[in-house]
């Protein structure tokens, strides 16, 4: 077993003479004959699967909860194990390397199973690992993904028609991709026998609800305040801070046209319509973006625009092309002269690859020194 794997859970300490046992006087005044016999012992086993790359934090939250659980309830309730593909040891995304204790194993039905993804999901999403999947959930099995784990459940095809999350940094290109999957911005989602989780700290309030499900309320409190969590989760709750809370700045009609932007990304509205939106003149819209956020509306847009581009470009396989319209670009040209604006690159060099675009960014020109306002 791996070191992170539970050593023998502890027994509870024999009571000693004239001690409370916690248990109500009727139940140690009775007969041993006349006593309810206690329930079995309800064990689940969790099988995480690292993936190359996966993302510590969101793996080490989901495991820790466990074993902080057998601990408060001096019981063996939950027993884990870690593999991998081929059953080597694992590097995560921050480069520590992990003890696995074999290859991808058969499973039992009641058997949880946990995919953990990080940087470059699709490159490690490899084929052996989604024909197991598959295999797995043909059995019944409960199947969760933390951070991007979720794209590899969705490339198994178990997430078809289900409620999902992923990391928000991963949701672009989820979204384009896996067009069955009703994709949240939860930090968690159950879904039936389908877990998934953001990543980060969003693994704690997914196992936490688990264990509160199996054993209790009172329990998983017990767990978050070891844990020094003070405020558990649900599926209610979003991955992201607010808008005001992420640009620093608390201004109803500002949250608003931002909100505007990210939500309409591919067919952009002008910065004339956003502030008849919320009630202002043009101009008073353009002081307001100077004096807060010091840049255009028209030049935050296209930021966010081009952030959204470069996620499409690393994340999916979608074309340069489908990846500018997406973005709200309708030249493939001017799409190329704002990203290397903005990047100081083209799209097809951000991906290794050469296109039509590259021959306009030949040569040192104009376009080296246009600002973002200018290009739009």
């Amino acid at each position: 077993m791996s070191d992170f794997s539970p050593s023998r859970p502890p027994s509870a300490p024999a009571a000693k003479p004239g001690l409370r046992t916690g248990r109500s006087p009727a139940t140690v005044t009775a007969p041993a004959a006349a006593r309810a016999q206690p329930a079995p012992l309800r064990q689940r086993q969790f099988v995480f699967v690292l993936l190359n790359q996966f993302t510590l934090l969101s793996f080490s939250a989901a495991i820790e909860p466990l074993r902080i659980a057998n601990r408060m309830s001096g019981q063996p309730l939950y027993r884990w194990t870690m593999v991998s593909e081929t059953g080597r040891d694992v590097a995560c995304s921050n480069g520590t390397v992990l003890r696995v204790e074999g290859p991808l194993p058969d499973m039992g039905r009641d058997d949880v199973v946990i995919v953990c993804g990080g940087v470059d999901i699709r490159a490690n999403t490899t084929q052996p690992v989604v024909n197991w999947l598959r295999k797995v959930a043909r059995k019944g099995s409960v199947i969760g993904g933390l951070c991007t784990g979720a794209h590899t459940l969705a490339e198994a095809g178990l997430l078809e028609n289900r409620r999902a999350t992923i990391h928000w940094e991963n949701r672009d290109g989820f979204l384009e991709e896996f067009t069955d999957t009703d994709l949240t911005k939860s930090v968690f989602v159950i879904d039936g026998n389908r877990l998934t989780a953001a990543g980060g700290t969003a693994s704690i309030d997914l196992v936490l609800t688990m264990i509160a499900d199996d054993h209790g309320k009172d329990l998983a409190n017990a767990v978050a305040d070891q844990l020094i969590y003070t405020s558990i989760r649900t599926d209610r709750d979003i991955q992201r801070l607010s808008i005001p809370t992420r640009i620093g700045v608390r201004h109803p009609r500002l949250s608003r046209v931002i909100e505007r932007m990210e939500q309409s990304i591919e067919e952009p509205v002008s910065p004339a319509d956003l502030a008849e939106e919320v009630g202002m003149s043009t101009r008073q819209l353009e002081r307001l973006f100077r004096r807060y956020l010091n840049r255009s509306p028209k030049r935050y847009y296209m930021e966010l625009r081009l952030a959204r581009a470069r996620n499409l470009l690393m994340q999916t396989e979608l074309s340069v092309i489908n990846v500018a319209l997406a973005c709200g670009f309708a030249s493939p040209s001017h799409f190329s002269k704002c990203y290397r604006a903005q990047y100081g690159t083209t799209p097809y060099r951000e991906r290794g690859t050469h296109g039509l675009d590259d021959e306009a960014d030949g040569e040192p020109g104009l376009e080296d020194e246009l600002d973002l306002d200018d290009l739009e």
